[in-house]
């Protein structure tokens, strides 16, 4: 399950009855401008940075003018109440909570929207400010609304016939091969669309065991595939790693700590070898600048020239997007 998207809002507001001038609950240290979070962040290993120059923390989807349901959920949570504000796009419904909080706060969660506001701010100040936001509010429903239909959709892949991404390429699950181990009809290292995936199965397993004898064996390939892309820029580049290993992360290709500890999303293994070879490249070049800055871009291009296509790729996905186990 990925993680929520979140935006935090702080309002100048008064409470009830506060005469003007008079002093207002203390802002925190986003009280100027706000901005959302950026989604999806690639490593959590260094401090998290700010997006590099030129780079925009938000891109609207080019279907923004079409409408995106927004159900209530049920049951509400305990204390909650359904709420739905009129946008110039469409109407946003959402969860408020009330909170002792100093902030107006958004999330978009597995239910929808959900927003939390201090005990004295307005229903009128949290619609204002749901108005305001509703272009960013929008894009992240339609997001959630879109991962819940692939992941909908990959439920229905664990079965003979059923398809898999796997380097790029679209392979078929197979059960009741004549071997005792997993193996794909074509060539593990150059795969072909349409190569069978055989699993160790009987014709009668359910979709659970076709799932799990399925994960196993991307991930020893994702084990191998990486370790071998890993030793190459090393080799090339001179650096050094203290170990790495494979990650399971709902929201997260990567990650790299100072000390040199690299972490690979095995769910890579579903990309092209071009995108793979971007993420490891990205985490190594952590080890000499830990943030996001020009110099960090200008190190990846030196250990991967032409990674700018790849990125922009993999921008478009998030692990929780792809076939679940």
């Amino acid at each position: 399950m990925s993680s929520p998207d979140q935006l935090e809002l702080l309002f100048d507001v008064q409470p009830q009855g506060a005469p003007e001038g008079a002093s207002r609950p203390p802002a925190g240290p986003a009280a100027s401008a706000p901005r959302p979070v950026p989604p999806k962040p690639l490593h959590p290993g260094a401090p998290q940075p700010s997006a590099a120059a030129g780079e925009p923390l938000l891109t609207l989807s080019p279907n923004a003018a079409s409408r995106v349901p927004t159900p209530c959920p049920d049951p509400l949570p305990p204390g909650a109440r359904w709420r739905e504000v009129a946008t110039e796009q469409q109407p946003i419904g959402f969860v408020l909570l009330r909170s002792r909080r100093r902030s107006i706060g958004f999330v978009v969660t597995d239910d929808g929207l959900r927003v939390t506001a201090p005990n004295w701010v307005t229903l009128g100040q949290i619609d204002d400010a749901v108005r305001e936001k509703s272009r960013w509010i929008l894009t992240k429903l339609r997001e959630w609304h879109s991962r819940k239909q692939q992941l909908a959709m990959a439920h229905t892949r664990w079965q003979p016939g059923g398809e898999l991404p796997y380097l790029g390429k679209r392979i078929v699950i197979g059960v009741g091969g004549d071997s005792r181990q997993a193996y794909l009809s074509g060539d593990t290292e150059a795969p072909e669309d349409g190569d069978t995936l055989w699993l160790a199965l009987p014709s009668s397993a359910d979709q659970g065991r076709i799932r799990d004898a399925a994960q196993a064996w991307l991930q020893q390939r994702a084990g191998a595939w990486f370790g071998a892309r890993l030793a190459h820029f090393l080799q090339i580049s001179g650096l050094k790693i203290r170990r790495w290993r494979l990650s399971s992360a709902a929201t997260r290709w990567g990650s790299c700590t100072s000390d040199g500890n690299i972490m690979l999303n095995w769910r890579l293994i579903h990309f092209a070898p071009a995108i793979i070879d971007y993420v490891i490249a990205h985490e190594l070049a952590h080890l000499r600048e830990m943030n996001h800055s020009q110099d960090f871009w200008r190190e990846v291009g030196q250990i991967l020239p032409g990674f700018e296509d790849a990125k922009k790729i993999l921008r478009r996905h998030d692990p929780a997007s792809l076939p679940q186990f």
